[in-house]
């Protein structure tokens, strides 16, 4: 597999930081626990906040030198998360995932959107009926207008369970958190 564009960054450590104070919230609140497919995952900085916190992980990217450092981490605590070398845009989506989460994947630029739009039409299409998907994006008035786009025109109705905007305090920027339920 080629190398990832994130693997010179993830060599010299966490490059992206801790997760997002709102997600750290939602997560800790949420029951039940349950499993967790995280598309993109990096390094894993959410996952293996989910596994301290009793969630069984699924984390997929395409950066093995991310994913190595996850599992050796996951390994050595003792974790329930599981990091997988693949390409997020076709790993499957399957009823054994209670919940699916993205983090800063979607940007909506005009050169991704086909791409983006497709990707998680194919994510609601996969989850199963009463499953979460907990989107984290970056804070855009166009971008998040778009992503709703996609979420009503969708043949997937959808629940809302949090909408709400949290600190990214080592980037300095805030996210939208949008967590929907697969009815």
């Amino acid at each position: 597999m080629p190398k990832n564009a994130y693997d010179k960054y993830y060599i010299d450590g966490d490059y992206f930081g801790e997760p997002y104070p709102g997600l750290v919230e939602f997560f800790k609140r949420y029951e039940p626990k349950g499993t967790v497919l995280e598309l993109g995952c990096g390094q894993g900085r959410d996952a293996l906040l989910l596994g301290r916190l009793s969630y069984e992980v699924v984390g997929v990217d395409s950066s093995s030198v991310g994913i190595a450092q996850m599992n050796q981490i996951a390994l050595k605590e003792g974790l329930a998360v599981k990091g997988v070398v693949e390409d997020m845009y076709s790993y499957p989506i399957s009823d054994s995932h209670d919940m699916v989460l993205l983090d800063s994947i979607f940007h909506f630029y005009s050169r991704d959107r086909k791409r983006e739009k497709a990707f998680l039409l194919r994510i609601l299409a996969g989850l199963k009926a009463g499953g979460i998907l907990c989107n984290f994006m970056q804070q855009g008035e166009e971008r998040e207008k778009i992503y709703k786009k996609i979420l009503k025109e969708s043949d997937h109705a959808m629940e809302i369970i949090a909408e709400e905007y949290t600190d990214y305090p080592d980037y300095g920027s805030r996210i939208h958190m949008h967590i929907v339920r697969k009815k």
